[in-house]
């Protein structure tokens, strides 16, 4: 009997099908040609000079309040090395970023969980952890369509946590990289922007607006805390990847990002439907809210559904997703990330219906 061909659900990267590699082959042309030595050379810690400029622009600051890195991930990594030291307690949501999870306890931070809402992190429990003595030296939030949960923070709750900020002392880390993938609702303003006491740091990624092999990211931020993370910069690659970035300079300042963000936002918003229609029609016991915009579906089974068997019975069948276990400290044993992103809408129906089989498998072998 052949073999199914395999469907994931585990990556959040759009599908190479919606990638713009014409446009970005235009990019690279133009900056090879038009800055052969910006882009080539070792350059500075900072990131190439024109993709800081273009940022500071998009973002209200200045060049120095920016620095370009190899990906977002390695802008949070500089962030939480700068900021965090053994022993301090770091605010998480919970459910939040596995990689997030793994670089704080590898840091030996002591990381406070707080739960999600249906409208993000539910900032008045942290108000109530405050009050009740816990001192953070930062709080990491993903504003929009957070990963793994969907969820986004509201405005009052945007406001409430920089008063949170202000009051106590500590630091909103604004860990943005789907902000621009809304395709639908009102788009809301960044923390960052309605910072007015220098709490926020914020950051994003071209990984999920251009495509993931591009590894740029960036964070904006108050000029002194910039100026430690390009230290820490220089110290680890004298420079970032200027070949990447003068692309992406060149990309965004063509006009070819809005493009691309357009594609990828269709896309997306076509895939969340298919993959909501699908759970209802062939897993019913799944229950949801759909985003509205991103790369992730949070899905919670029935208590006592044991999501280790299913996600073996899944692979089984040639499905992978990732295990809500892994975005928790604990708990969540019955929950599992689906992420859209992708997967064609016709491998989103098959995907869910060998899930729906391997669960009912799993029911068929406890009766």
């Amino acid at each position: 009997m052949e073999a199914e061909q395999p469907i994931t659900f585990a990556r959040g990267a759009p599908s190479l099908d919606i990638i713009p590699a014409e446009d970005l082959r235009q990019a690279a042309q133009r900056a090879f040609e038009s800055d052969p030595r910006g882009a080539f050379s070792y350059g500075t810690a900072g990131g190439y000079v024109p993709l800081r400029d273009w940022i500071a622009e998009r973002h209200g600051a200045v060049r120095e309040q920016v620095v370009a890195t190899n990906g977002s991930m390695q802008a949070d990594a500089f962030l939480f090395q700068l900021l965090v030291q053994p022993g301090d307690t770091v605010v998480v949501e919970a459910p939040t970023y596995d990689r997030t999870l793994l670089s704080l306890k590898g840091l030996g931070a002591e990381i406070l969980a707080i739960p999600m809402e249906a409208d993000g992190l539910d900032v008045e429990g942290l108000a109530h952890a405050l009050e009740a003595g816990a001192r953070p030296k930062l709080a990491h939030v993903i504003p929009n369509f957070q990963n793994p949960a969907g969820a986004t923070l509201s405005l009052e709750k945007r406001r409430r946590l920089l008063e949170l900020a202000g009051t106590y002392e500590f630091v909103v880390f604004e860990d943005d990289p789907y902000g621009e993938l809304r395709f639908e609702g009102e788009s809301l303003p960044t923390m960052l922007s309605l910072d007015t006491d220098d709490r926020v740091v914020y950051a994003s990624s071209f990984s999920k607006t251009v495509c993931p092999g591009i590894r740029a990211g960036y964070l904006v931020g108050p000029g002194e805390v910039i100026a430690s993370v390009e230290r820490i910069a220089t110290g680890t690659y004298i420079s970032p990847n200027m070949v990447a970035q003068a692309i992406v300079a060149e990309f965004c300042r063509s006009g070819a990002l809005e493009r691309s963000i357009e594609t990828v936002k269709r896309a997306l918003r076509e895939r969340r439907d298919a993959t909501c229609a699908a759970l209802q029609e062939r897993l019913p016991d799944a229950t949801f809210t759909p985003p509205e915009g991103g790369y992730f579906l949070w899905v919670e089974l029935p208590e006592g559904a044991d999501v280790d068997a299913l996600s073996a019975a899944a692979k089984d069948r040639g499905v992978i997703f990732v295990k809500g276990t892994d975005f928790l400290l604990e708990g969540g044993l019955n929950t599992l990330r689906l992420a859209y992103s992708g997967v064609r809408p016709d491998e989103i129906v098959e995907g869910i219906g060998r899930l729906a089989e391997a669960y009912r498998s799993l029911s068929v072998a406890a009766a």
